[in-house]
């Protein structure tokens, strides 16, 4: 035995795993989850997404009720009028309480944000008659049909966006909230003025194709970390209390500033106000627990009725006194951000540290044990699972494929520069081992001084075919917020505080002195707006397409950018053009965005969010006027990288270096699939699926070309340096274009699910892809089936360029659970992920699930109904996947060995 598995020895037995059981240690052994937990999940799998029109009522009322208040205070009195009216709605064996809405998976619509769409369904619906897609991204979108997505009406029950049932009853409520914004709501304000700028006919062209996959105001927040520091530390009383200490200092004050300086003063109008909101919001759900308690029979469930009482009422005023009360408050918290707006990708942040001083101070007490402990984190994961994004069609499923990217990160290094990992981040892992639910997904902070015996800890979970944690690097992550944020002062400190916000959004954080248990703990929180909306998703082949098209969408008939007429007679050529076309994209679509967030921060400011953010309290500013501490956070979202690499390495070596065919012969094979049926004949999105018509025959050369071209993912300089080549020319070309905040863009290189639409959208591409089949996945995952060397040529290609440039990169990986049996696979596993965190990559991620299971569960799904894959940053049920993201994990390269 060497001297690491001695010292691993050593760990695992101070751990109390029994060191007979090491080798042949598996999920068998894993605990059950808790009983209260295997109920609720009972209940979560029968429920189905639900939207209602209790929360929009009331932020209606109040807001006409308000009409002519300071727009901040208005909008703070609606939102807190939403929260504080909204039927608490509390199951037996709950310890943690609060969802959205009244439904357990609910939602609401946002008609001040996006009128049309809401106005459109509804008077369909009054008509009874189906309403049309919001988009053309609406249109190409799947939904997945099992599990809580109601894709259909039925009965009563009407669908909205293909993922929402709607009760019947409910639908003139809808007509009546969503009128009186015809014309005046987020969504058409910013059309309005977006039409005034020289490029709106091709920013309307642009997003008619779905080269550019949504707009800005479908997702205004999100994609960031939230911050629980204030109410931890203050409570909501002492938060009241201090907000009237501000006014009664500014009221009528401008203190120096001519421009701003008397806005801060309502700021802290709304910022009570607010407050308020959700001191009541707690209390009626302590009443709830209350009145649960006198008419319940069972003693245990009466006596934890009784014991949520008396959470809620505590938390309601005062600050948390307990474990129990911290993680209840932080959840109370997450949700009121979450019912401002249609978000997404509001992360829970690192969690293990915030709370560790609750739990540790009650472990010490006995006010808790280590199980009880256990419980509750598995209780909050079905809590965090049950939270929906109200958007259409194209949001809830063409992108997000149903999750909301609830992250929660671990690891990372402290305040010191010491390893941040805490006790309690142990115990989160075990949680989301013994309760396996899609949220929140958790992400580990890669760093060489992280612990061996928790970093094995997380790979024994990853292998449990979850798809989590997922596997980031901390060094990369640093740099990138040293390197984006130090322009507005970030020093080593707060670059330490970053995490990620999103499915994999780097976000940044800071720290802050949190005074429990008679010490000052120091931890980490966001400290900025949204770290994504900008320029969201584009098509990176499809505009490759549009070059050898002349700029014509020959799928739809449409010219979606001015012809070129260029004899594109070389390599150099094509780039040039595909460059001036990606480069008036960004120019237009960022233009019209920028009017969208800019409306959208006039009008629908964030309050609960702008209370939750520390620096907004100090400063006396809502996150729409900069009160975060960074803001330079917004970036350009991109997709089908790989498909772009291979495409292009396609056509350097067969047109332009070999000269084995001219461009017009490449571009004829292209437009007619290269003789194949489409995945719009065959139903089948698979990028390896093949069906023959009658002319394969002609292309064959061509396709077989195209097939043996140099691919990305095998150490092939020849394609890497494509990739190398295009990162860099990314940054400076998404840098030269400023955000509403007037900051510089970065890249933000992921999927989600769009790599599904967009793929549907694009004809047949060089590098051998089929028309209407899925893209590449990630952004630096090999395409399927063209790896041929092993993981770590995938490693070598991917490092070719410096990943702290960039917001992100991506990489999923495929494991035959084979490949990582027992406490060897689990050893094997962690050697894979630290290969490719010591040469620079920045995430990794892994499904560790057999193919066939993947293929039985697509064919016979009410017998899967438990299954979860990763798909792109985030893990989901299998049932709730469209078909053409279930085609492109299916056929991900599997690989037997790590």
């Amino acid at each position: 035995m060497n001297a690491n598995e001695s010292k691993l020895q050593d760990i695992l037995k101070q751990r109390g795993i029994a060191m007979g059981k090491i080798e042949t240690l598996a999920e068998a052994d894993i605990p059950e989850a808790k009983e209260s937990s295997k109920r609720l999940m009972e209940t979560y799998y029968t429920l189905k997404v639900t939207a209602d029109m209790e929360a929009p009522y009331w932020y209606n009322r109040t807001w006409w009720e308000n009409d002519g208040e300071v727009i901040e205070v208005r909008r703070a009195k609606a939102m807190a009028a939403c929260l504080a009216h909204m039927t608490p709605t509390i199951q037996p064996y709950e310890k943690l309480v609060m969802n959205k809405t009244k439904n357990i998976r609910g939602g609401f619509p946002f008609p001040w944000t996006t009128a049309s769409f809401f106005n459109a369904q509804a008077e369909a619906l009054m008509a009874q008659v189906d309403a049309p897609a919001e988009s053309e991204a609406d249109a190409v979108s799947v939904v997945g049909a099992g599990g809580g997505n109601v894709t259909e009406s039925y009965g009563e029950v009407i669908s909205i966006a293909k993922k929402f049932g709607m009760r019947k009853e409910d639908i003139p409520v809808l007509v009546k909230a969503s009128r009186p914004w015809a014309g005046i709501s987020v969504e058409e304000l910013s059309d309005k003025y977006s039409r005034m700028t020289p490029g709106y006919d091709q920013f309307r062209n642009i997003m008619d194709s779905v080269v550019c996959m949504f707009d800005s105001f479908a997702i205004t927040q999100g994609r960031e970390v939230a911050n629980y520091y204030l109410p931890l530390q203050y409570g909501f009383d002492r938060i009241i209390e201090l907000c009237d200490e501000k006014i009664a200092e500014l009221m009528g004050e401008s203190g120096g500033d001519g421009d701003f300086g008397m806005s801060r003063a309502y700021y802290y109008v709304a910022m009570k106000e607010m407050t308020k909101g959700l001191s009541t919001w707690c209390e009626n759900y302590s009443r709830q627990a209350q009145y649960l308690a006198s008419i319940e029979t069972d003693a245990g469930l009466k006596a934890n009725y009784e014991k949520v009482s008396e959470v809620m009422l505590n938390i309601a005023h005062k600050k948390p006194a307990s474990f129990w009360e911290a993680i209840q408050m932080t959840l109370c918290c997450h949700l009121g951000v979450t019912n401002e707006d249609a978000m997404s990708g509001l992360s829970i942040g690192r969690l293990g540290q915030i709370l560790q001083p609750y739990y540790e101070k009650d472990i010490r007490e006995g006010v808790m044990a280590e199980e009880e402990i256990i419980e509750l984190l598995e209780l909050y994961r079905i809590k965090i699972s049950c939270i929906e994004c109200f958007a259409s069609a194209g949001v809830s499923g063409g992108v997000l494929s149903g999750n909301t990217f609830n992250n929660l990160s671990l690891g990372g290094l402290n305040y010191e520069g010491l390893s941040a990992v805490t006790p309690l981040e142990y115990l989160i892992i075990e949680a989301g081992m013994r309760n396996r639910t899609p949220q929140p997904t958790l992400s580990v902070l890669y760093d060489e001084r992280t612990p061996e015996d928790f970093l094995m800890k997380a790979a024994a979970c990853t292998k449990l075919g979850l798809g989590y944690p997922a596997w980031m690097n901390n060094q990369s992550g640093m740099n990138f917020m040293l390197r984006n944020y130090g322009p507005e002062g970030m020093d080593l400190h707060d670059a330490r505080a970053w995490c990620l916000g999103g499915c994999l959004e780097s976000a940044p954080g800071c720290f802050q002195p949190l005074d429990y248990d008679g010490k000052i703990t120091m931890i980490p929180g966001g400290a900025s707006p949204t770290c994504g909306t900008g320029v969201h998703f584009i098509a990176l082949p499809k505009v490759l397409e549009l070059v050898l098209t002349n700029g014509l969408d020959k799928r739809t008939g449409k010219q979606v950018y001015p012809a070129h007429h260029k004899k594109l007679d070389s390599y150099d050529a094509v780039m040039k053009q595909w460059k001036a076309y990606l480069e008036l994209t960004t120019d237009v679509v960022n233009r019209c965005n920028n009017i969208q967030m800019d409306i959208w921060r006039k009008h629908c400011m964030p309050v609960v969010n702008s209370l939750l953010k520390p620096d907004c309290f100090t400063k006396g500013r809502h996150i729409g006027t900069m009160g975060a501490r960074y803001n330079a956070s917004i970036n350009f979202e991109s997709c089908g990288t790989i498909t772009l690499v291979n495409s292009l390495s396609s056509l350097k070596k067969n047109v332009f270096d070999d000269r084995r065919f001219t461009l017009e012969e490449m571009t004829e094979a292209l437009l007619n699939n290269f003789g194949f049926k489409t995945a719009y004949d065959t139903g089948v999105f698979s990028p390896d699926f093949r069906e023959n018509t009658e002319t394969s025959g002609k292309y064959e050369a061509i396709f077989a070309a195209s097939l043996q071209a140099p691919k990305y993912g095998n150490a092939d300089p020849y394609a890497d340096g494509i990739l190398k080549e295009y990162e860099y020319y990314m940054y400076d070309m998404v840098h030269s274009f400023q955000s509403y905040y007037g900051k510089p863009l970065y890249l933000c290189q992921i999927s989600v699910s769009t790599h599904g639409p967009q793929g549907f959208i694009t004809l047949a591409t060089a590098d051998g892809r089929l028309a209407g089949t899925t893209y590449s996945d990630g952004s630096l995952s090999a395409a399927a089936g063209t790896d041929k060397n092993g993981l770590y040529a995938i490693f070598e290609s991917a490092t070719v360029y410096d990943h702290s440039l960039h917001q992100n990169s991506q990489m999923n990986l495929k494991l035959h659970p084979s490949a990582v049996r027992g406490i060897n696979g689990t050893r094997k596993l962690l050697e894979v992920v630290r290969a490719y965190m010591r040469k620079g990559g920045f995430h990794v991620q892994f499904n560790v699930v057999d193919s066939h299971t993947l293929r039985d569960a697509q064919n016979v799904p009410e017998k899967h109904r438990d299954l979860m894959v990763r798909v792109a940053g985030f893990t989901q049920y299998w049932c709730e996947i469209g078909k053409p993201i279930q085609d492109e994990v299916i056929f991900r390269t599997q690989y037997d060995e790590a």
